[in-house]
């Protein structure tokens, strides 16, 4: 294996509704001590939910597992009206940790019902902020996750329609979908923001400028992080072998051989620690590092819970 550089994408992990997700666990735990009750993986890492959880943070996927009198926090991607009324109805304490731009979109969605509109979601079935969003609708709500199934869309003529999207797609994707979507219905509504959030368009953004001139990309990322993914594709679209590792013992000797130049990246919920130790373990296999970067500062930030303020 001969040497080769690597080059950082910048900026990569951390986005501010992860670090917000993130504080509110650890300034409950300090408030009110362990255990805290987490519906869902508070964000998609595995290195970040086994931290919380060696701290007393416990995650269940359902609020029936939840003892009476407990701290339950809602995971960043956002809960259904049901569960936040469900949550409401018991003698729980709640932490919301929703971040706010998804929050953004539950309010469109919301909006949308009120106002007699059928609502198209742009996003991935399965994924927790479509089935957060899709039970926040107050009418009827269509799923769309390619340009295809625009086209098997049975809406009938004259219905009044509008689209949102999930926060972690394709940028580029997206784009198409919508396109597509304002071909076949020109009068439909959308937000006076894109809903992809600023995150996720600053790292495809920073991996695109990076991967054309990459034999390798890794994406330091969990699997079931829709973000991560997307940048794994984005970076392999961009013509490098590209690959998601959870950390740097999922680094594959083999792609290495023969490369010259390696570039790295990381989710908007992976830890830069992971980044460095991934950096350390491609040095001691022959790598050398262009420059030395931290994460941007991307200028956004999230106020925590009035309760943990202080």
């Amino acid at each position: 294996m001969g040497g080769f550089t690597i080059e950082l994408a910048n900026p990569r992990g951390f986005c501010a509704g992860v670090d917000r997700a993130i504080e509110i666990v650890e300034r409950a735990l300090e408030l009110y001590g362990a255990p805290i009750y987490v519906r869902h993986e508070v964000v998609h890492n595995q290195y970040v939910v086994r931290n919380l959880k060696e701290k007393g943070a416990v995650f269940v996927e359902e609020l029936e597992e939840i003892p009476d009198n407990s701290t339950v926090i809602f995971s960043a991607h956002g809960v259904a009206r049901a569960v936040q009324t469900a949550a409401a109805g018991r003698e729980l304490r709640v932490l919301d940790a929703t971040c706010p731009l998804v929050t953004k979109v539950h309010t469109e969605v919301s909006r949308y019902g009120r106002e007699g509109r059928t609502v198209i979601l742009v996003g991935h079935a399965g994924h927790p902020e479509v089935e957060g969003t899709m039970g926040q609708a107050t009418g009827v709500v269509h799923l769309v996750e390619y340009v295809e199934d625009i086209d098997n869309l049975n809406i009938p003529a004259g219905t009044p329609l509008a689209y949102v999207t999930q926060t972690t797609l394709s940028v580029d994707d997206t784009a198409k979908i919508l396109k597509r979507l304002r071909e076949r219905f020109p009068k439909i509504e959308g937000p006076r923001r894109d809903d992809i959030c600023y995150a996720t368009q600053n790292r495809q953004d920073a991996v695109r400028a990076i991967a054309g001139r990459c034999d390798v990309v890794f994406v330091v990322g969990s699997a079931t992080s829709s973000n991560s993914n997307r940048l794994r594709e984005l970076a392999a679209q961009t013509g490098a072998r590209a690959f998601l590792i959870d950390s740097a013992d999922d680094i594959d000797k083999k792609v290495l051989e023969d490369v010259h130049r390696v570039g790295l990246t990381a989710g908007a919920s992976a830890p830069e620690i992971l980044v460095d130790e991934v950096v350390k373990e491609l040095q001691s296999l022959g790598g050398s590092l262009i420059t030395v970067s931290s994460p941007l500062d991307e200028g956004v930030s999230f106020s925590l819970p009035v309760e943990l303020r202080h």
